[in-house]
């Protein structure tokens, strides 16, 4: 996403500042030696329009660009308020899209150091400037000259529309300054500024205390405790712990990707309850890197940030301008999916224990049992195995599959780049150019860093070092993905589960929502949070068509490819353990919005989240997704703060247009709805109104009814 915020500073610091930023090379009197423009500011050369210099970034240019950067910012936002001429929406609205480029290059660089390879020096650098940029916001997005030029764009577009797209850009600035306090009184912008500066603080220590526990707690395994684990796993847990000094023993990370596989195989109770408790028990320590207390003071500040402009609640004032437009729409869709899930989960929890007993195990199922059992209870009913489908789910050939599927819907090509013809930040990470199969137009670059490393934050996601625009001449797009797959040992193949296969199509549907990006203006390419999911969880459906599964599904040592059998077992599976993943991010997502709903004075955040799932009768086997202290979605920044539920609603949305697939002549694969998907779904990003886009796609809105008979749940009658 781009900065959009600057403002006014002391003039002769400014100007003083612009010279000399802008001079690229000067004499240094002492040495004679030129001094080189900053990296991180300068733009970007090469092939391909100019990408990153990953190569030959450096940490230590990361103030001073910053600085710099910021500086430029508030003056070019300060030059647009101040303009003597009439607002217009190109002298205003437009001016913007052009404003802080420079900044927005160093936030790149610096983003990679944050997600992919953090440090000590990367964190404190954070912690130091979160609120330096937080105050530059503020003062952009407060500044009432520049808010009274923005209004009068959107009240004269009201009466002379413009383009559709440039109403839309228009009606999203005008909201953005609207629901930051560029309207508040002088005293009220004070303190909104105040709230926003120390609050960006508190989320970056949060997420900085995750990932601290995250690398901390490492289990290591001898070799007689790897009873049940998977040979894969196992040679990459080794390779793993040699990296880290313990040459003869198995490390297990404690990370989803790492911690998962663990629970799922291994026959070691206690181990499973070592690493179950490392893993769910990250940032709630009770030390120096426990969250509690900065979550209780995040939800304090969230409330009285938003009471200044006349909200009840956080979450009110956040789902205005969402598909769900208030928190009562979002609690009335999971509250009816919520049932069904729980009662789910009993019969889940039934079959398992009957399992267990039957072993003579002389146990309770609990909440690190639940994986194990679950496994041995879908290869007695449905005589699946996971680790047998594992050897079919090779990672080069998932990224070959997701290649095909693009090409097939989108008409793309993917070819990798020459090694060392594009610069990348760790020797892992590998550059294909995407371009268009039919004419050979050049549409961008993907960049793919797979593997889990130390400083890199868990789990996957996607992300886009430039993004698509054609307002100021055609950019081509930079997309990428990021994963945290246990790195092989040499020879060896990376093989996944089902659901990290799924997760693998799920974030390039994110890098194919940027790269499908057709639309003028940048601003217009940052999602609506409870829409942005869907596209991504729609291009996990195509991982188990047939076409996928008989050319890419194929056995990592034989070549065969998964027999006919094995697939039909994983359909007829589809909804085993749906209560247990629908009830685990169900619960985070209730959780996430009664926080806020909540009266935030002295809570007691263990307390709450004790009673609240008390309250919602949480079946004491699971444990919600993300546990509230380690909830970085919603606490290391406000991604997703209150709109945790937009991954279910968008669900909806997947789940109805899936159907329309299905319904097809050439169902998955067909043409006609492929050109529709793209045109209206894709392509348009924040372009056009979500609700409108699915309509022109589907013909009506989505309804529940998909997703419940999706998940194998009753759906209701009336």
């Amino acid at each position: 996403m781009k900065a959009r915020k600057r403002l006014l500073i002391n003039a002769f610091e400014l100007t003083l500042v612009l010279i000399l930023s802008t001079m690229p090379v000067l004499a240094d009197q002492k040495t004679d030696q030129p001094i080189v423009e900053n990296l991180l500011l300068a733009e970007w050369i090469g092939p391909y329009g100019g990408v990153p210099a990953f190569d030959k970034m450096d940490i230590n240019d990361t103030r001073e660009a910053i600085k710099i950067g910021m500086m430029e910012n508030l003056a070019d936002h300060e030059k647009i308020a101040n303009d003597p001429n009439p607002a217009t929406f190109e002298n205003t609205i437009v001016a913007m899209e052009s404003a802080g480029e420079r900044l927005d290059r160093a936030m790149t660089y610096f983003g990679i150091w944050r997600s992919n390879m953090s440090s000590q020096q990367v964190r404190e650098l954070q912690m130091e400037l979160s609120p330096k940029l937080s105050e530059m916001y503020s003062k952009i997005s407060q500044d009432k000259k520049l808010f009274a030029r923005v209004k009068k764009v959107y009240e004269d577009s009201l009466k002379q529309p413009l383009d559709p797209d440039q109403q839309r850009l228009i009606l999203t600035t005008y909201e953005g300054f609207a629901m930051t306090g560029a309207d508040l009184p002088a005293d009220k912008q004070k303190r909104y500024a105040e709230i926003a500066k120390e609050l960006s603080s508190l989320y970056t220590q949060f997420g900085n205390n995750v990932l601290h526990d995250e690398e901390s707690y490492v289990t290591f395994l001898t070799k007689d405790q790897l009873s049940g684990l998977p040979d894969s796993f196992v040679k990459a847990s080794a390779k793993v712990a040699a990296d880290k000094g313990k040459e003869g023993m198995y490390a297990v990370m404690n990370t989803r990707s790492s911690m998962d596989p663990f629970l799922t195989f291994s026959d070691d109770r206690e181990l499973r309850k070592q690493v179950w408790t490392h893993y769910y028990s990250r940032g709630d320590n009770g030390d120096e890197y426990d969250n509690n207390a900065i979550i209780a003071k995040i939800l304090k500040l969230r409330k009285e940030r938003v009471g200044l402009l006349g909200y009840d609640n956080y979450a009110e004032w956040r789902l205005q301008n969402r598909m769900a437009q208030n928190p009562e729409n979002a609690m009335k869709l999971m509250e009816a999916v919520w049932p069904a899930a729980i009662a789910r989960v009993k019969e889940e929890v039934a079959d398992m224990q009957k399992i267990a007993d039957e072993l003579d195990h002389k146990i309770t199922i609990e909440p690190w049992d639940y994986r194990y059992y679950a496994e041995k209870v879908r290869k007695k009913k449905y005589d699946l195995d996971s680790n047998e489908v594992k050897q079919y789910l090779q990672l080069d050939n998932l990224r070959e599959a997701m290649f095909f599927v693009a090409g097939e819907l989108f008409n793309f090509n993917f070819t990798l780049v020459k090694e060392g013809s594009v610069p990348v930040f760790h020797k892992d990470v590998k550059v294909w150019e995407v371009t268009d199969k039919t004419s050979g137009e050049h549409i961008g670059l993907w960049y793919l860093d797979p593997f889990a490393r130390q400083g890199k934050r868990s789990g996957a996601w996607a992300t886009s070092y430039r993004s698509h625009e054609s307002y100021n001449g055609k950019r081509t797009v930079l997309s990428a993905n990021n994963s945290n797959f246990i790195k092989p040992a040499p020879g060896e193949s990376v093989l996944v589960s089902w659901d990290d296969a799924e997760t693998f199509f799920h974030e390039f549907g994110h890098a194919l929502h940027a790269l499908a990006s057709n639309v003028r203006y940048p601003s217009l390419n940052r999602g609506v949070r409870d829409y942005t999911e869907f596209q991504s969880q729609l291009l996990e459906r195509w991982l188990s068509t047939d076409a996928v599964i008989n050319n890419y599904l194929k056995h990592h040592k034989t070549d065969e490819v998964i027999p006919k059998s094995l697939i039909e077992k994983i359909k007829k599976a589809a909804t085993f353990n749906s209560g247990f993943s629908t009830t685990e991010y169900l619960a985070s997502a209730l959780m996430d919005m009664k926080l806020h709903l909540a009266d935030p004075a002295n809570i007691d955040i263990d307390q709450f989240e004790r009673q609240t799932l008390a309250a919602l009768n949480m079946p004491k086997e699971i444990v919600m997704r993300h546990r509230t202290p380690h909830f970085s979605h919603v606490f290391s920044g406000e991604g997703y703060a209150t709109a945790y539920y937009g991954y279910m609603w968008a669900d909806v949305l997947t789940s109805d247009a899936a159907e329309a697939f299905k319904e097809a002549p050439e169902g998955f694969y067909d043409k006609e709805v492929a050109a529709k998907l793209v045109k209206y779904l894709f392509a348009p990003r924040n372009a056009m109104d979500p609700a409108k886009a699915y309509r022109k796609f589907r013909g009506r809105d989505a309804n529940i009814d998909a997703l419940m008979r999706d998940r194998g749940f009753p759906v209701s009658k009336e």
